[in-house]
């Protein structure tokens, strides 16, 4: 069986949420844990947003040598709008559902 495309939805959403908000995704290392948004760890979604170009790297001079700063990029606005609305529109009881099986 093939690994799922978002690993984990809840999380994935609210990776989104924030990179609509212009929190920027930092990814230090996939040794020291892999990424960190908004002061929050992000364990599955970075994959998904860099594979389907939801989020884009940006040059950050006053940043960590080593770490990779990343910026939501038009495309993933577009489609944050949308995965966002669907979200706010499930009822609370399948929102939370998804945030405990992933």
């Amino acid at each position: 069986m093939s690994a799922p495309i978002i690993p984990h939805r809840g999380e994935f959403i609210d990776a989104l949420t924030a990179l609509r908000k212009g929190h920027v995704l930092v990814h230090v290392s996939d040794a020291a844990g892999g990424c960190v948004l908004d002061g929050s760890p992000v364990y599955h979604s970075y994959p998904t947003l860099r594979r389907y170009g939801l989020i884009g790297e940006f040059e950050n001079p006053l940043g960590f040598a080593s770490a990779r700063y990343y910026r939501i990029t038009a495309h993933g606005r577009e489609f944050a709008e949308r995965a966002c609305r669907a979200w706010r529109h499930r009822p609370l009881w399948q929102r939370l559902a998804v945030r405990f099986t992933g």
